[in-house]
């Protein structure tokens, strides 16, 4: 079991409709969170920090704030993502890069950047842990999705392979895919326009499974487990 009370956790994406539930989720059992986001509007009080995952310093700044502010970081929850929607053969540029950058670099970028303070955690007897959502479209690829399903499917090959370097250092590495989840994310795609989707997961639900699945040292979150 994996104590969060007290944690310092970086939940990156905290402005959005499930990382803000995740966040609230992670200080209802006790840890420390700083959440990160890019939108002002959404997101504000103590323990709040902007940043754009699209600039290569973004992920940085936010784990440097985290410990400005705390001194040690013990978890981060990457809940940060944009998705996009059309045919394959019609995605421009600057949607692909976008696609590739918020849902693939970025992600790992913060993961490189927060790795040496998670370190110094596991070594001071933590339990640190790092927490994405790449989603369903990991496990399966969709069609007018192809991008999207791509930056995400490299993402949880990041995270498959990533864990067995990370283990060794006493950090656990844990994916979570689940199916749509009934957020304003399908509502706000930088490209194109959603398909019918149908309800989705409860946003509230999904955040409670993934904060459980870190609380009992899970560490995997496929479909299924939704």
């Amino acid at each position: 079991m994996t104590d969060i009370s007290g944690a310092v956790v970086l939940v990156v994406g905290a402005s959005g409709g499930l990382g803000s539930r995740i966040s609230r989720e992670l200080a209802e059992a006790g840890a420390v969170v700083v959440r990160g986001g890019r939108t002002a509007e959404r997101l504000s009080g103590d323990g709040a920090y902007l940043a754009d995952l699209r600039s290569p310093e973004g992920g940085a700044s936010l784990v440097a704030a985290a410990l400005e502010a705390h001194g040690r970081l013990d978890g981060v929850v990457v809940a940060a993502g944009v998705v996009a929607f059309g045919p394959a053969g019609d995605i421009d540029d600057a949607t692909l890069e976008e696609l590739i950058d918020v849902n693939l670099q970025a992600p790992i970028r913060l993961i490189r950047a927060a790795t040496p303070a998670l370190v110094e955690s596991a070594k001071a007897g933590g339990s640190p842990f790092i927490v994405t959502l790449s989603g369903i479209v990991a496990e399966v690829p969709t069609a007018g999705m192809a991008a999207y399903s791509a930056a995400k499917a490299g993402l949880a090959a990041f995270m498959t392979a990533a864990s067995r370097e990370y283990r060794r250092q006493g950090i656990r590495l844990l994916d979570a895919r689940p199916g749509h989840i009934g957020t304003e994310l399908s509502q706000h795609p930088i490209a194109g326009i959603a398909p019918a989707l149908g309800a989705g997961f409860d946003p509230d639900d999904v955040a409670k499974r993934i904060v459980r699945a870190i609380a009992d040292d899970e560490k995997d979150l496929p479909s299924s487990a939704f």
